[in-house]
């Protein structure tokens, strides 16, 4: 009865309550969305990458490393020389040793150099390797392969020819390798990883459009004029010497987790090249460390957006008190006590949180849901969409009970109120 009796008095104030509802509501969506961005950030980040036990590069800082070999971002270093993949890829703690060589780009996307052994050994999210949607993997000097946005976004096909830019360019330039075109062999299924927005290329392929002309054999007569305009795409068989005179790192898995540490040391101290050899776990690990006094302060900044959204509430019950004295006079003439008006108060800021944050629910996963697209997009990474974890229905429940004991204020206001009225002298 008093619950239907509060429901017939907020619909008879539908815009204003309707305006408190939307405003604790878009508070609560934020207070979820940024909890649940956060923590989709971090595992996506932490699930772009497993199954390698070091990174080796130049001496650049273990973030700047993970970063721009794993995730794409930030500006390439100085490149070390494959002698140094050789030597390590030969060492006895090592199973395998990966080249990964950067630099380039096709309309935005980066250009990565590897071999075939990349796509066997790399994982992500735990255990899972790179997969074919169609085609296959680079094998000749100007095969490539492209991520499964890259095709999408471009919609390209295999057999299609692409110009690869040298530099991160966003259009095709003055800088381009017009030179000598890649054909498409193949497209990678989605992994909602970096791979996504990559076009993989040879080591053989990236040194070959660095040359001076197309890419030629190892032996043969000099290119005709005819072979200048269609490139020959030559086996990485028929090229002589290293696939490349320099790297800008490789990816190393160790045949015992315990030789880990060991070998990262003896690669920190190569006093033959200036080398850095990270675990990718752990510069994730110093990322978090990193950007935790941003996240604290981000926190307080939700939780101040939370409270005022409350205080909204608060206000608007308080505002509409002295409007609302005839009805209360009404029902006290129809017999209702003053602790009756007070608990019917209250029960309308419980009934008005409660939507705050049902629909500040609906708000978080309709943004949610429309950001996926667009941060896959631009960082290759996925925001899981996912029901709310024990941290965040805690604090849903605290926007409730808070709503509720902020309900007190004006119930006690009314009360006091509904005692004088009911006292006073009627003339």
């Amino acid at each position: 009865m008093i619950i239907r009796l509060s429901l017939s008095s907020l619909n008879s104030r539908r815009l204003a309550t309707a305006l408190t509802v939307l405003s604790l509501a878009l508070s609560v969506a934020l207070l979820l969305g940024v909890e649940q961005v956060r923590t989709g950030v971090r595992e996506s980040f932490s699930n772009t990458i497993s199954g390698t036990d070091l990174i080796v590069g130049t001496r650049v800082g273990q973030l700047q490393l993970i970063l721009f070999t794993v995730f794409g971002i930030g500006s390439t270093p100085a490149n070390i020389s494959y002698d140094t993949l050789e030597k390590y890829r030969e060492h006895p703690a090592v199973e395998w040793a990966v080249p990964f060589s950067l630099g380039d780009s096709h309309r935005g996307f980066r250009v990565v150099g590897t071999t075939e052994e990349y796509f066997e050994k790399y994982r992500y999210r735990r255990d899972r390797g790179i997969r074919l949607a169609e085609g296959t993997v680079p094998k000749r000097i100007l095969d490539a392969t492209v991520g499964h946005q890259v095709a999408r976004e471009l919609d390209y096909q295999v057999g299609q020819k692409i110009i690869i830019t040298h530099g991160i360019s966003g259009a095709p330039g003055i800088s381009d390798h017009d030179d000598s075109p890649f054909t498409i062999v193949g497209i990678l299924d989605r992994t909602a990883t970096p791979i996504d927005r990559t076009v993989y290329i040879t080591l053989e392929g990236m040194e070959a459009i660095h040359e001076d002309g197309p890419p030629t054999l190892s032996t043969g007569p000099p290119p005709t004029a005819t072979a200048v305009q269609e490139p020959a795409n030559p086996s990485v068989e028929d090229r002589a010497g290293p696939p490349a005179e320099s790297i800008t790192a490789f990816f190393v898995g160790v045949k015992s987790r315990i030789d880990t540490l060991r070998l990262q040391r003896e690669i920190n101290t190569d006093e033959s090249e200036p080398l850095q050899a990270i675990i990718p776990g752990v510069a994730l690990a110093e990322l978090w460390r990193g950007i935790d006094m941003a996240d604290t302060a981000l926190k307080a900044v939700v939780a101040l957006v939370v409270l005022v959204g409350l205080l909204g509430m608060l206000i608007s019950l308080l505002s509409t008190l002295n409007e609302r004295r005839r009805e209360m006079a009404i029902l006290r003439a129809l017999g209702a006590r003053p602790k009756i008006i007070a608990i019917l108060l209250v029960i309308e800021a419980g009934l008005l949180s409660v939507a705050g944050v049902l629909l500040g629910l609906l708000l978080n996963y309709g943004l949610l849901a429309g950001a996926q697209p667009i941060v896959e997009r631009a960082f290759g990474l996925a925001l899981p969409i996912r029901a709310p974890n024990q941290f965040e229905l805690m604090a849903l429940l605290f926007v409730i009970v808070a709503g509720v004991l902020a309900g007190l204020v004006p119930a006690f206001r009314a009360y006091r109120n509904a005692l004088s009225d009911g006292l006073a002298m009627k003339v």
